[in-house]
């Protein structure tokens, strides 16, 4: 069989040559494979004949899941059916010429299937395995489906994330998948860094209870001799955080003595600098009451956008925008980050391109989301199948896709 064409074009990127089969669905494997994409890697999307369930969730758009295109730039993909004999050649055949393979089904179902890791490794001894679980891979929660909000809640972000005495809110936005899929990509370059080393693949694991508790580090500590109930949030209380003005919200940050200063000054109130009781941080958060309603008064004169850019530099502050201002955003377009792309079904649209800037290896351009099975021809006859093999197995319905 021939190693895996390469299909993108342009400047190289850090893992131009990386050849990766994404089992994976929803947001946490997917994007994580986005990540690799973004460094160059060549990236074969794998989806069910049913679809990557991301496709099904509600979207204001019409032609595609405005999710799924976001999650999944940069990938070609074909769709196949796994549960079939043939279905599994397939995968086995592609398996073997790949370097990293990516799901995201419970620990008990890959050996079912016939993918486990040491199945695989059998094929390929380079192959880099990587299994993104709810849980883990050991424990009594080990095959138990995971979800972002789901661990948000069990490991007691909503809790924190509720005001005090109040009901526990989630963190909308899927921070666990999102920071779980930078710890696959982390992960992914690291075992093909060792690669190049030893010459051996290995698995890497990933779960959303290790992201949720990994993002909390900060909070996750236990000194000796301290009670259970303790106060473990960052949050400084008071003057830090979303207030609002004359015209709209600002955020503003005033935990340093330099910073505090400023706010003073900018705001008209340099008694509150001068009065002892509010020297730091601590004495602020405690006073609070007493502090934030002659800020408000203040702020009261100004919009949100007037303060940004009176503020400027010396009190870290932001004006609450939605998040269609960022498309036009000087910074945002300053730094390359948003660009155009062409979609089979959607048509034109603007979105994420780029996370990761690299001076020397910057890699080939984004392309948009695959559609359905889009390059399940193409894809294949590259790593060499043949028209009436491919016929049969659409015949069959293993492989669905257009020819």
């Amino acid at each position: 069989m021939p190693s895996p064409s390469t299909f993108r074009t342009g400047a190289p990127g850090p893992l131009s040559g990386v050849h990766v089969l994404d089992l994976s669905a929803y947001i946490a494997g997917p994007y994580g494979c986005t990540l690799l994409a973004d460094q160059g890697a060549e990236v074969l999307k794998i989806e069910p004949p049913d679809g990557d369930n991301l496709r099904k969730y509600p979207s204001t758009l019409a032609a595609e899941s405005r999710a799924f295109v976001g999650v999944n730039r940069s990938k070609r993909g074909i769709a196949l059916d796994l549960k079939k004999p043939d279905g599994l050649a397939v995968l086995l055949r592609l398996a073997r010429e790949a370097d990293v393979l990516v799901h995201n089904f419970r620990p008990s179902v890959p050996k079912r299937l016939g993918i486990a890791f040491e199945q695989l490794q059998a094929l390929n001894p380079r192959l880099i395995y990587c299994a993104v679980s709810g849980y883990g891979e050991t424990g009594p929660l080990k095959d138990k489906a995971g979800y972002d909000q789901v661990l948000q809640t069990m490991t007691g972000m909503c809790e924190l994330q509720g005001r005090l005495g109040g009901a526990p809110e989630l963190v909308y936005g899927s921070v666990v998948d999102y920071y779980a899929a930078a710890l696959l990509a982390a992960g992914v370059a690291s075992a093909l860094y060792e690669r190049e080393k030893s010459g051996l693949g290995q698995y890497v694991g990933i779960s959303l209870l290790r992201s949720a508790l990994t993002m909390q580090s900060a909070r996750l500590v236990w000194a000796e001799g301290e009670p259970r109930d303790i106060g473990r949030d960052m949050r400084s209380g008071g003057v830090t955080g979303i207030h609002p003005t004359r015209d709209g919200h600002l955020y503003l940050s005033a935990n340093t003595p330099h910073f505090w200063a400023a706010l003073c000054r900018k705001t008209g109130l340099d008694a509150l600098a001068s009065d002892p009781r509010y020297a730091t941080v601590r004495q602020r958060a405690e006073h609070a009451a007493e502090i934030v309603p002659q800020l408000h008064a203040a702020l009261a004169s100004r919009s949100a956008l007037e303060w940004e850019t009176l503020f400027g530099d010396e009190v870290p502050c932001a004006a609450a925008r939605r998040i269609e201002d960022m498309f036009d955003h000087p910074q945002v377009l300053a730094e390359d980050m948003v660009g155009e792309l062409e979609h089979p079904s959607l048509g034109r649209y603007r979105g994420v391109t780029r996370s990761i800037r690299f001076g020397r290896t910057p890699g080939p351009p984004a392309f948009a989301a695959p559609g359905f099975g889009q390059h399940s021809g193409a894809a294949l006859r590259e790593s060499g199948f043949g028209d009436e093999e491919l016929a049969r197995l659409r015949q069959a319905g293993v492989l669905l896709g257009p020819a």
